[in-house]
């Protein structure tokens, strides 16, 4: 069951990174990050009403504060970094970030067996290996490399904070919730500011056009995003993260 959690985790994410980075290409990243979020934020506040799972407020949705600061930042770079370079190399760099969790659930005092370790490995190095051929070939912007790098540890901290923020089923949809409504705060922020520097906030070519006849997508890659969190949250609350945490990779 873990493994099959862990399995649709990496599904949704790779799903929600490449559908977020499609629609960059006409619309300005944040813009893509604040509208897929505030879409998110809607449909959970509808779920943590209807379940009731107001009452699981506590000290633990900090984490999910935390996580909802992170996770702009992170998605930002990694929508940056696959307009500079070639997705070959950005989405396997990008899933680097599973370390973060690794170190944590290591430091917690998780011990995976030789067997788990090995796995690890392998999954670490098939990560390196996919980017192989996309090395190889044109050279890559320095930057698109280092914005995948925070990308990846802003990931790999999203992922590691989401996991402490709940402990029940209910407590996780009130989590996600609040991780939803810190991510429009910042990223809304970032995007006032940018707007108000000169930036873009509307596409050059069609204006909101674009955005309403974007919206079922902008939906997709929020609404993705926020069942990859709680996936892998799940999965995390039934298994050790250590061998969990690889399979979004």
């Amino acid at each position: 069951m873990t493994a099959l959690l862990a399995l649709a985790t990496s599904l949704l994410w790779g799903l929600a990174d490449f559908g977020g980075g499609l629609l960059t290409r006409r619309t300005p990243a944040l813009t893509v990050v604040v509208v897929s979020q505030c879409i998110a934020v809607v449909v959970l506040g509808a779920i943590v009403i209807a379940t009731g799972a107001w009452t699981e407020t506590g000290p633990k949705l900090w984490f999910a504060v935390a996580a909802g600061v992170v996770g702009p930042v992170a998605m930002l770079a990694f929508y940056k970094a696959l307009a500079l370079g070639p997705m070959g190399v950005v989405s396997p760099l990008g899933s680097l970030g599973v370390v973060v969790p690794l170190g944590v659930g290591l430091v917690l005092g998780e011990r995976p067996g030789v067997l788990q370790f090995a796995g690890i490995g392998v999954a670490v190095a098939g990560v390196m290996l996919a980017g192989g051929p996309q090395f190889r070939g044109a050279p890559v912007q320095r930057q698109a490399v280092l914005l995948t790098l925070v990308a990846a540890f802003g990931f790999g901290s999203v992922m590691a904070l989401i996991a402490e923020a709940s402990v029940s089923l209910s407590g996780l949809f009130l989590a996600l919730f609040v991780q939803r409504v810190a991510n429009v705060v910042v990223g809304g922020g970032a995007l006032y500011v940018s707007v108000k520097r000169g930036g873009r906030a509307l596409p050059e070519d069609g204006g909101m056009g674009v955005i309403r006849a974007s919206l079922p997508a902008l939906a997709f890659v929020g609404l993705a995003d926020v069942a990859a969190n709680g996936t892998y949250a799940i999965a995390a609350q039934n298994g050790p993260v250590t061998p969990v945490v690889v399979e979004p990779a």
